[in-house]
């Protein structure tokens, strides 16, 4: 099939690359203002108990959450001078009407935790308009310069300051990380590449994907909610792949070229069997990593699985059309452009070349290679056996940014931290209602119960304790609080900000457990089709748990215990946002694979020609160790470049998917897999008879396998050899 297409690009090169570069352009056009249109938050489950609450309190009382916190303030007046009061009241009634459903003043209620202690400041309690979290960032947008025109000081905090600032800063990082990270790509292009034209190859496939990704998230948006953040992952994960799949094209292409410089055709149709056939798989198994995100309720979670999707398959179909298509019409030319003192270096074949040394040099002590790796990995993984788990706060952003400056100022003007929890109690009378407010005070750590409206039989209560809301102490509260039993036949909703985040991890725990079937069970069985093996794709798995969960354990060490806040420039929360991890599993699940299946196609096509697997694994670890090794630093620029955000948990993304990568390419490409195909032998490439019967009918394989005339399909019964080959 790849032959086939590999031939169809040569004679219709000028075709496939016009019609490739429309096409872009006019994607380009279709994702033009993409992230003003996409939607905020998206971290709650529509199925949760607070969930639940939220819309049973809109619907009977219309929102009464507290969204935003405004701070009025003077260095000379004291809010109980007349002049103070009087300005407050004015501008609270200048808000428009629609954006908000009801602002509460110290004036109003006389709470003594709207005052600051010098009473120079007071804190308004705000609930806004609206009916999704989009609805409400445009009340508070529609809010806010309204608020700015007092002559007293104002500063915001509140979910919804909170949120806002976090959108306006995930663009600018967004902005930030393209900035910094194309320049650097290109240089290393050029010194990987050694000429200008081949190192121009994957920014062609890393643009043809990322602006036809957004094109595409931007056409999705009109059917479903997607997150701002979606673009974060096509950027990551677009340009990324795109530059893996052009240098292992370009690479291949390359090499076969250099056999015969005239004979354009023959190198295409060979790199497309064989470079281009790797992509293909390694796409699917990324896409497939990416779309076990879709299981979960989260907008977010399912936001960044269509981005990443998207971005993938995209950076795929680039480098099969677009790329061929370009390498078609240059031909020898793909070394036009030479640099100076830069020269050309060619893979070495066979047993010689250093990344072949280093192989030989694993495979003579394999168990204790792979013994002290395992070790290591296990040891840096550890601090993640002691994670704490949270959700969004303020101290996700920078310190310097509004609202994070406003929410420090209210925790110490106005007293300690406090955390509120809202109560929907339906069905209850006067004496029920008053028995289980009496029964909520009573709940360890809550200082106060108050009714805040009634309609009819039903009541809605608010909560309040000391701490922060995302902290264990108070997700605890909130367990406590739901475990009291509600008066007589009467029902009983908890919800607000802690109640988002304890739900936030039973939905998310709940459905890990498909997730890790639908992305081990893919990438089994296209491992499968691909090697016609069923102990290598059981080995890839294992491989990749390694270095995900060393990251796991490194950004657990970095954000949640607190290390290197100062150099890194965040706020340590003293926990990890549990959405995060998820996220990186599946992003870093597929990468790895990425890799593994480069990897093992070059120790496929080797073990076919000879049979020998100590030969195979050397050569494939030596014609592919200098790839890898640039595909990852590319990669790593990329990644790396969004561990400059000033948001956390993008940072935290940056640095984990950092860790992951490096520690793939270098210690587990490079020693823990010679270490294992060395000790497995001949039983790499088994699969049961039936099994390995009908891949060598109609596996899957990487070019023509060459020599092997005495190779017989494997079986359970017979001795373990190359299935089909």
């Amino acid at each position: 099939m790849f032959e086939r297409w590999g031939a169809l690009v040569v004679r219709r090169a000028i075709a496939v690359l016009l019609v490739g570069l429309g096409v872009t352009a006019l994607a380009a056009i279709a994702g033009v203002g993409l992230e003003d249109k996409l939607a905020a938050g998206g971290f709650d489950d529509p199925g949760t108990q607070s969930a639940r609450e939220l819309t049973a309190e809109r619907a009977t009382f219309g929102n009464r959450s507290i969204d935003a916190i405004v701070l009025f303030s003077s260095d000379d007046e004291s809010v109980s001078d007349a002049a103070f009061e009087r300005e407050v009241q004015r501008t609270v009634a200048a808000i428009p009407r629609d954006s908000v459903v009801s602002v509460a003043t110290w004036y109003d209620v006389r709470d003594p935790a709207m005052v600051s202690k010098d009473g120079h400041a007071t804190a308004v309690y705000v609930s806004l308009a609206g009916t999704s979290q989009n609805d409400f960032i445009d009340s508070f947008a529609e809010l806010r310069p309204v608020v700015e025109k007092s002559s007293l000081h104002t500063a915001f905090a509140g979910p919804y300051a909170v949120y806002s600032d976090v959108n306006r800063e995930t663009k600018s990082d967004l902005l930030r990380a393209e900035l910094v990270s194309m320049p650097v790509v290109l240089i290393l292009s050029l010194i990987i590449f050694r000429s200008v034209v081949a190192a121009l190859m994957p920014l062609l496939v890393g643009a043809v994907a990322v602006l036809g990704a957004r094109a595409t998230v931007a056409g999705l948006n009109h059917l479903v909610d997607v997150s701002i953040f979606a673009p974060n992952i096509i950027t990551l994960l677009g340009l990324g792949l795109a530059i893996d799949y052009a240098l292992f094209v370009v690479s291949r292409f390359r090499e076969e070229i250099a056999k015969a410089p005239d004979d354009t055709t023959r190198a295409l149709v060979r790199t497309m069997s064989t470079a281009g056939r790797t992509v293909a798989f390694s796409a699917l198994t990324v896409a497939a990593a990416m779309s076990s995100l879709l299981v979960f309720p989260q907008t977010f979670l399912k936001s960044i699985g269509y981005g990443g999707i998207a971005a993938v398959l995209i950076a795929m179909v680039a480098a099969l059309t677009v790329l061929p298509a370009t390498l078609a019409v240059l031909g020898k030319r793909i070394d036009a452009g030479r640099i100076p003192l830069l020269p050309r270096s060619t893979a070495a074949e066979g047993d010689s070349g250093a990344w072949a040394r280093l192989a030989r040099g694993v495979m003579r002590r394999p168990i204790v290679v792979a013994a002290a790796v395992t070790v290591v990995l296990l040891a840096v993984a550890s601090p993640f056996l002691g994670v704490k788990w949270g959700s969004v706060d303020y101290r996700v952003l920078p310190s310097d940014t509004p609202s994070h400056v406003a929410s420090e100022r209210l925790n110490r003007e106005f007293g300690p931290e406090r955390s509120t929890a809202n109560i929907l109690l339906k069905g209850a009378d006067q004496a029920g209602v008053a028995s289980y407010t009496s029964e909520l005070e009573r709940v360890p750590g809550v200082v106060d119960v108050r009714p805040v409206a009634t309609e009819g039989d039903t009541t809605l209560l608010r909560a309040a304790w000391q701490g922060n809301s995302q902290s264990e102490a108070s997700q605890q509260v909130v367990r406590d609080l739901r475990a009291v039993p509600a008066p007589g036949d009467a029902d009983a909703l908890v919800g607000g900000l802690t109640a988002d985040t304890v739900d936030l991890a039973q939905s998310v725990g709940d459905h890990l457990p498909l997730m890790v079937v639908i992305v081990v069970g893919v990438m089994l069985l296209l491992l499968f089709l691909a090697f016609g093996s069923v102990v290598l794709p059981l080995k890839a798995v294992l491989m990749n748990a390694f270095s995900i969960t060393a990251s796991f354990g490194v950004v657990t060490w970095i954000f949640s215990d607190g290390h290197l806040a100062s150099l890194l420039g965040f706020t340590p929360q003293g926990f990890l946002d549990m959405t995060n991890p998820i996220v990186m599993l599946a992003v870093l699940f597929g990468l790895s694979m990425d890799y593994e299946v480069f990897l093992l196609s070059r120790v496929r096509e080797q073990w076919d020609a000879t049979g020998d697997n100590d030969l195979a694994v050397q050569t494939g670890v030596q014609k592919t160790g200098r790839i890898i090794t640039s595909a990852a630093l590319l990669l790593a620029v990329v990644i790396g470049a969004f561990s400059l955000s000033g948001v956390v948990f993008m940072k935290m993304m940056g640095i984990g998917m950092l860790v992951a990568i490096l520690v793939d390419a270098t210690v587990v490409r490079a020693l823990l897999v010679p270490a294992t195909m060395k000790l497995l032998g001949r039983w790499n490439w088994w699969a049961p008879g039936p099994l390995a019967r009908w891949w060598a009918r109609y596996g899957f394989r990487e070019g023509e396998a060459e020599g092997r005339a005495d190779a017989a399909p494997a079986g359970g019964e017979r001795e373990p050899v190359a299935a089909g080959a």
